[in-house]
């Protein structure tokens, strides 16, 4: 859970909440100022029925996490820096005329970074 956090904190800019508060251990909120962003949850933690059996089937199958950002070429930069296995490489989708990288994160979800809608027009 820490290292999800903090991959995620770097990558998209965020902060998490009290760092030391014990259910950081488990469960994190990630924000932009006071807009919260994400909430990371750790598998099998807590009795969630739908966070049980995380060995079912592989993470992250059918699951894209999509984030549009303002710093695209800053955010390319901050993917080399953290490693990420990179799927695709920064490319232009016509349809939203906007730039893309698609990535895979610590836990193997497929996280899809976009510039804003007609940004590459």
């Amino acid at each position: 859970m820490k290292a999800s956090s903090a991959w995620y904190q770097t990558l998209l800019q965020l902060h998490g909440g009290d760092a030391d508060h014990p259910h950081r251990l488990v469960y994190d909120r990630l924000w932009s100022g006071e807009t919260l962003v994400l909430q990371l949850h750790r598998w099998d933690a807590e009795e969630h029925p739908n966070l049980m059996g995380a060995d079912r089937a592989p993470h992250g199958h059918g699951v894209l996490l999509w984030f549009e950002l303002d710093d695209f070429d800053a955010a390319v930069e901050r993917v080399r820096r953290l490693g990420a296995r990179v799927i695709e490489e920064p490319h232009v989708n016509p349809a939203p005329q906007h730039r893309e990288i698609w990535i895979e994160d610590l836990d193997g979800y497929v996280v899809v970074l976009a510039s804003p809608d007609g940004e590459a027009s």
